[in-house]
């Protein structure tokens, strides 16, 4: 791969999920992590897509555990979170003196 692709989602930022099980388009979640392959690029979302898992017993944990954490899930189900107009945004990037900003299309407003 040549160049890193970029996308318009980050680490950090709020997001509501618009596809799949934990589908809530009210409510804003934040981003935890990101994989940015190429081809299929996920994101994993707080509280979103919770999967088990298990470990077996160690020096630290001689009994085992199971353990609830989030898993991947597609870039394309999230969409970026407008506070001022409530809801997910489509965004456009805007240059200016200081760099590109994130600009809501509907509100027009930057995201930060």
């Amino acid at each position: 791969m040549r160049f890193q692709p970029k996308y318009k989602i980050k680490k950090g930022d709020e997001v509501v999920v618009i596809a799949g099980a934990d589908k809530d388009l009210n409510t804003p979640k934040k981003v935890m992590e990101i994989i940015a392959d190429q081809h299929r690029p996920k994101v994993k979302v707080e509280g979103v897509a919770i999967a088990t898992k298990h470990l077996k017993p160690n020096a630290q944990n001689p009994q085992g555990a199971i353990v609830k954490e989030e898993a991947f899930i597609a870039m394309s189900n999230v969409m970026l979170w407008d506070a001022k107009a409530s809801r997910g945004a489509r965004i456009t990037k805007e240059r200016t003196d200081k760099g590109v900003n994130r600009v809501s299309k509907k509100s027009k407003e930057v995201i930060k």
